[in-house]
């Protein structure tokens, strides 16, 4: 069975660009976090889903949420926060 993948209807990628920017987190060094977390995910793929040109799979946002030390909520808000 295929992972559910989560519309980006919501500004998930770039919740997710801006928090990992605000953390000083390259997009290399996250991916080779999640990775060691044993999450699929490419540079590539990261940078799609951060442009909202690629839906996040469940497992992703998850693992993000985590290398991140977010919530949900934070990615999923609907406007950025100032």
């Amino acid at each position: 069975m295929e992972e559910q993948k989560i519309k980006q209807d919501i500004r998930i990628g770039a919740n997710i660009r801006r928090i990992r920017k605000e953390q000083g987190i390259r997009p290399k060094a996250l991916v080779r976090l999640l990775q060691l977390e044993g999450v699929e995910i490419t540079r590539e793929s990261l940078v799609k889903i951060e442009r909202g040109a690629q839906h996040i799979k469940a497992s992703q946002l998850r693992g993000i949420r985590d290398a991140l030390h977010t919530t949900y909520d934070e990615l999923l808000a609907e406007e950025q926060k100032r």
